[in-house]
This record gives structure tokens, sequence and C-alpha cells, in this order.
């Protein structure tokens, strides 16, 4: 069968994965398969891959890429998702590494030469398949060459005439700029590099190229795409942006309830869900006794954060008040992720100045993810900015009412308290002063209103975020822009 709409990606999982951006390419183009959608997805064959825990065929060899010198070819492998077609572009001295994208000291500093290659290669890839893809849907910088190759190969080569092209934005702050040294071997005109091209203060930017040459725009949430088209988030494009705003919408992503669900979640020790939530409280003992914390936290709030160590997470905001947390109220916190070096170290001081009542995990493993949602009792996301967020989604569906930034997807997913169908509690600036303050706010709520608290759990965990609305907005752009079936 023809695959008229492919998804390129740097990650999916479970192959691959640091964030967001790999949980949605594990349920967005799986939920449009299911719908009938003829979707395949083009990712990375990284080295980790090559352990062998999933059934990966090799399907071509020494595939003519171009890029970036004369020859260069790609090896590509293929596996299948529930039917759906991924495919694994292959060349070791890109993707064979340890990290995605960089180790905790500093970006690769090839990561313009690897991403080129990956754009090149994917091209090769369909070009080889045979058939005229109707999409091509890219997914942040290191797949967004991808419009701006097609805008210009449509115009002598038939085979990409009727092909569209949709660029969805996870997360504006991560451009893909580099020296302007690397565009002249990219495989672009001459004519592509200037102010309304892919050229950016001097620089070769590309996930500008996905935002000037592709035929739609998404971001994935509608109050995130309100956001960037202002100059504070607007990271230095908010005036393309706003050109481009009549091809700019706002789709706010799914949750995988299928993997992240109380009720059926096999990383727990005790199951739960609305109409029983017995089984979260011994998710809670059983935490605090995982993670070596006092036993007396059973009676007191229990609060959770997962997410990278990065200024963006607001990591910074919640370890300045810890202090004043421990010092003044019988609580406790835990902290699962990894990140900026200086944000761990100051996260695992914390653990040691606080033993028993702050927890600092500095890594990021998905079962002790799934562990921390069901067993604490606040989910804590102080973010600066946060294009769609999936974990207050999750935290919502374990019944941890989220304490939140009220930014970007944070405030199209949580009715704030003390409105009277509240799912969780949100501050309108990030701020320390106000994350505390607002922590107060829940705590109070669960210590002096139990009642109260258990009815915002359960409207919490009633709240859905499923992939199929997500995806059926999917298909109305498809389908705009020229996809037949």
């Amino acid at each position: 069968m023809a695959r008229h709409i492919f998804f390129a990606t740097s990650e999916i999982y479970p192959f691959s994965k640091t964030g967001g951006l790999g949980d949605v390419m594990g349920a967005l183009p799986l939920t449009l398969h299911k719908m009938g959608m003829p979707v395949a997805v083009i990712t990375p064959f990284y080295g980790r891959l090559r352990t062998g825990r999933h059934k990966i065929d090799h399907v071509a060899e020494n595939l003519h890429v171009g890029y970036p010198w004369e020859p260069v070819t790609t090896d590509v492998y293929s596996t299948n998702i529930q039917g759906m077609p991924v495919f694994f572009i292959d060349r070791a001295e890109y993707f064979d590494r340890k990290y995605y994208y960089n180790t905790p000291a500093h970006d690769y500093f090839d990561n313009a030469e690897r991403f080129i290659f990956f754009c090149r290669a994917s091209l090769a890839l369909m070009r080889r398949l045979g058939t005229p893809p109707a999409i091509v849907h890219i997914h942040d910088w290191q797949s967004a060459l991808l419009p701006a190759y097609i805008h210009y190969y449509a115009r002598e080569d038939p085979f990409w005439a009727n092909t569209s092209t949709v660029c969805t934005v996870h997360n504006l702050a991560f451009q893909g700029r580099f020296s302007s040294r690397l565009f002249a071997g990219c495989g672009l005109p001459a004519e592509a590099w200037n102010m309304e091209g892919v050229e950016f203060h001097g620089d070769l930017n590309m996930l500008k190229a996905g935002l000037v040459y592709a035929n739609r725009i998404t971001t994935v949430s509608p109050s995130y795409a309100k956001e960037i088209l202002t100059e504070e988030q607007g990271y230095g494009l908010a005036g393309l942006l706003r050109r481009r705003a009549g091809d700019l919408v706002g789709i706010i992503n799914g949750a995988d309830y299928s993997i992240w669900n109380p009720s059926t979640c096999r990383f727990l020790t005790a199951n739960y869900s609305p109409e029983d939530l017995s089984g979260k409280k011994i998710c809670k003992e059983d935490l605090i006794v995982e993670l070596g914390l006092l036993p007396q936290l059973i009676n007191r709030p229990l609060l959770g954060f997962i997410g990278r160590l990065h200024d963006q997470k607001g990591i910074d905001l919640l370890n300045k008040i810890v202090p004043q947390l421990m010092q003044h109220h019988d609580l406790g916190i835990i902290v699962l992720g990894e990140g900026r070096e200086d944000y761990e170290l100051e996260s695992m001081a914390l653990a040691r100045a606080y033993p028993g009542r702050y927890c600092a995990v500095v890594k990021y493993t998905e079962d002790l993810a799934h562990r921390i949602q069901a067993g604490c009792d606040c989910f804590l996301m102080p973010s600066r900015y946060e294009p769609c967020g999936l974990t207050q989604m999750y935290a919502l569906k374990y019944g941890t009412p989220p304490v939140a930034t009220a930014v970007g997807g944070l405030k199209d997913s949580i009715r704030p308290w003390p409105a009277p169908d509240a799912t969780g509690f949100t501050c309108y600036r990030p701020a320390p002063g106000e994350l505390y303050d607002c922590i107060m706010k829940a705590c109070a709520v669960w210590t002096q209103n139990r009642p109260l608290w258990i009815e915002m759990m359960i409207r919490a965990m009633n709240k859905n975020f499923t992939w199929n609305d997500s995806a059926k907005k999917y298909i109305e752009i498809y389908r705009e822009l020229g996809l037949k079936t």
C-alpha cells in the first residue's frame, strides 16, 4: 500500500525519546494509522537500536544521499508498530552515539551535518519508495529543512510537484541555528539564503526553513500558538510567524492512555481508578519506601517534579523555595530528571541537606516516572513556557492535581482552583514567591478539606485528552492540502 503521509522526526517512542517529542511521535502517527490514514515514519537509526530489543529489518543498502561530501550513502532499516511502517536512516558516524543531541556538557559539534544528512536521506528514501507523498509532516528543527528542499525540488522534479508540507513546532526555543558556512553544502539553492529564507542574523536557521516553506504550520496547543506571536516568546521569529498567522494553528497534544493509565499501569504495585482510589495510597506508601523517604510523609503532602532540569521547566524556581518549604512545612518533594549540570548538583545538594524529605533522582526512567505520578499528591510544573506539556495530562489521569504556571498547554489543560470544576492550581508568573504561594494553596486544601481534594482528584482523572480528537484536526489540515484518502 502506498504511504501518502510521511512523518519525519528525530525521536519516536519506543525506539527513541528525550521528552515530549518522542511521546507525541509514538502516538499521533499510530492514531492516524488506526483511523485509516496511510502513514509511515522516518527517523534516525540510533546506536542503541542495535541491541536487538526490537525486530528491525535491513531493507536498503548504500542509498545515495549526496551530502555533505560525495559519495555519501545511507542504509535503511524498517519495522512496524501495529502495522504502521517505521523507517530508520542509518549512518553510524552520525547516529551511533550514547546521546541523541548532546552530552551533559555540550551539544554535538556536528549536529547541523547530522540532521542535514537526515533530511537529505529522508528525501532519498521517499524517492526510492516510488510513490510521491501527498504530505510530508516534519517536527522541530531536526527535520525542518525538508519543506525547503521540497519547495525547490518541485520546480524541476515532477515527483514532488503535488507534495505539501506541514511543520509542527514542539518548542520554538530550539531552532537549529548554525554557522552560515554550513549552508553552502546543504543542497539548497543560493536564492534560499536571504532574510525571507533560511538566513537568520547571518546564520543558518533550520527551523526557520520549515516556518518559511511549509504549507501549514502547527504547534502543540492553542495558547502556545498565540504566545509565539509575541516578541517575548517568539525567540526572534515572531515577525515571521505573525506574517504566517493565517497558516498557523494550535492543536493540543493528546495523551497515550494505553501507557499512562493508573487502572492498567504495569509499573504500579496497586492499580486504581476514579471509582476506587484505594490503590493510590498503596502507591504512595510503596514510593516512600522505594526512595527512602520518612514514613510519616504518608500523612503529609508529597510533591513530585518530573522533567528536564532546565530553565524552561523552572527547576531553579522550585529549588530556591525548598529551604522555606522544608523549614516551615511538613511535606516531601521528589525530583526526577536530568539536564544542566549545575541544576543536577543543586538538586543533589538539597537531597543531602534534607534527607528523607527531598529526594533527587538525577536520571530518567520510565517506570519510576509512573510510580511518582501515582504516589505523589501534587505534581509540580513551574514552567517558564510550556508549548503543550504531557506530564500534567498524565498527572491529571493519575489523580495528582498539578501545581503549574498558566502558560501554553498548561493553561489549556488545567482548570485552576478555586473554580467549581477545578483540576489543579496555577500561578500566572514564573517566580519563586508565586510558586510558593500556589503550593501553599494546594497543601491547605489537601490538609484541611479532604472531601474537596478527592472531588478534584476524581474530576482530574476523568479528564481525557485523547489523540483521536487531535488526529481529526490534523486530518482536516491534510485534506485542505490535497490528501485524497
